[in-house]
């Protein structure tokens, strides 16, 4: 696709968000069957596709090569067949999810006898900003479709390739069910500017939901003077309370540190109550250690380690003003042993990104006060950081974790999607 601006002036970036407002108007009346179909039709072209797709995906990878890109990268990058049968499959997944479209939040007849109703209805044009990984073109659009909303995507220069065969795929399948291809479109052109007009499209664009790294979300949200969902930076704290099971912590920690580190909602910092500092210390080491994880630590950490010698457990390092405000999205913690639950909850309120916080104790009381004192989108008493996931709290899909406190926090699935419209019935009714 073309940078250069048409006959009459306009960049491409805003001819395609002009396409896609007239989508998003012709996609708001259909039923669910239209957009259902729709979906089904996008899962059977991705599987009957698979060989084009993957075909586009060997340039991406290509170019990743040579270009010296980490192997963690170049395998998030990397479409097969197998993982496109999974993403058809996952399409088909959103397919059965309920329709959030329609629904009646709430309603009452007012004592002037109107019918007074507030109805979910599609936000309209969404855009999403997101980096290396080209299966949220097709998470992304088919999230948006099944909420009755035109999608413009804008992926990353390194998944062009993939993306533009994917937008493809899903355009033919999304036309051949009868609704407006151009409610699926890739955003042209791979450089900045592109992203800045996007970004700036206010008035053709409802909403942005930027998803990758904190230097992605920050400068959308700095920069976009359309409404921004910031989403998914984790900087997540795990506090093991004085009277936690030491068994249940040592395997939350773990499971919230080293399950998966390369995502949002794994662990970045374990504070440690002082009271079971010295029972704990060496079993959370120890199973760190077996873990591949380093510790980051304070003094008392780093005490634990040199007593529990070289080689008896997770290497641990001095922890510095840098590591607690650290996203690492790798092997590492920073750790810390804290006087009392108040002085956790003031070190995690300093330093969290509002994301999701977790505590293990069996006494319920200070559950509770920890709860109540937390200012992030999760709060997790007695289960790992990693369950703050649509399709871990049932919603089946979503789009991003907001870490925001406006219109959506937390996993967005498809009512996050929707904006909401009061629909009052009269008869005859005028106001004095």
């Amino acid at each position: 696709m073309s940078d250069t601006a048409d006959s009459n002036g306009t960049s491409p970036v805003i001819a395609t968000a002009r396409r896609a407002r007239a989508a998003a108007a012709a996609l708001a009346p259909l039923p669910r069957t239209a957009r259902d179909a729709a979906l089904e039709a996008v899962a059977g072209a991705l599987t009957d596709r698979a060989a084009e797709i993957v075909e586009a995906n060997a340039e991406d990878i290509a170019r990743a090569r040579a270009a010296g890109t980490s192997d963690a990268i170049v395998d998030r990058l990397t479409l097969t067949p197998q993982r496109i049968a999974a993403i058809a499959a996952d399409v088909r997944d959103v397919v059965a999810l309920p329709d959030p479209v329609g629904e009646v939040v709430r309603g009452s007849t007012l004592p002037n006898g109107l019918e007074l109703r507030q109805v979910r209805v599609p936000l309209g044009v969404v855009g999403i900003i997101y980096e290396a990984r080209p299966n949220v073109t097709v998470d992304a659009a088919a999230l948006c479709l099944k909420s009755g909303n035109a999608v413009l995507l804008r992926g990353s220069s390194s998944a062009y390739s993939s993306n533009e065969a994917l937008a493809g795929v899903l355009r033919d399948a999304v036309e051949s069910a009868g609704l407006p291809a151009d409610a699926v479109q890739l955003v042209p052109g791979e450089s900045r500017e592109s992203v800045h007009e996007l970004m700036r499209a206010r008035g053709l664009v409802d909403v942005l939901i930027p998803r990758g790294g904190a230097s992605l979300i920050q400068t959308v949200v700095r920069e976009s003077t359309v409404p921004v969902i910031e989403t998914g930076v984790g900087n997540c704290h795990v506090y093991i309370d004085e009277l936690a099971d030491l068994d249940m912590a040592v395997d939350i920690l773990v499971n919230s540190k080293a399950q998966r580190p390369s995502v949002c909602n794994a662990a970045e910092t374990v504070l440690v109550h002082a009271g079971i500092a010295d029972r704990f210390l060496p079993r959370a080491l120890a199973a760190l250690g077996e873990a591949g994880v380093t510790v980051h630590g304070d003094e008392a950490w780093q005490k634990a380690g040199q007593d529990a010698g070289r080689g008896a457990g997770a290497e641990v390092v001095p922890a510095t003003d840098a590591d607690w405000e650290t996203e690492y999205l790798s092997y590492d913690i920073a750790a810390a042993v804290v006087p009392s639950l108040d002085a956790a909850v003031t070190h995690i309120r300093r330093w969290t990104s509002g994301h999701t916080e977790a505590i293990v104790t069996r006494d319920t009381a200070a559950a509770r006060r920890f709860v109540s004192l937390m200012d992030s989108a999760a709060v997790m008493v007695n289960a790992s950081t990693r369950f703050t996931d649509g399709g871990q709290f049932g919603f089946g899909a979503e789009i991003g974790i907001s870490t925001q406190k406006l219109h959506a926090r937390g996993p967005m699935g498809l009512p996050e999607l929707t904006s909401t419209t009061y629909v009052v019935t009269g008869d005859g009714h005028t106001r004095e």
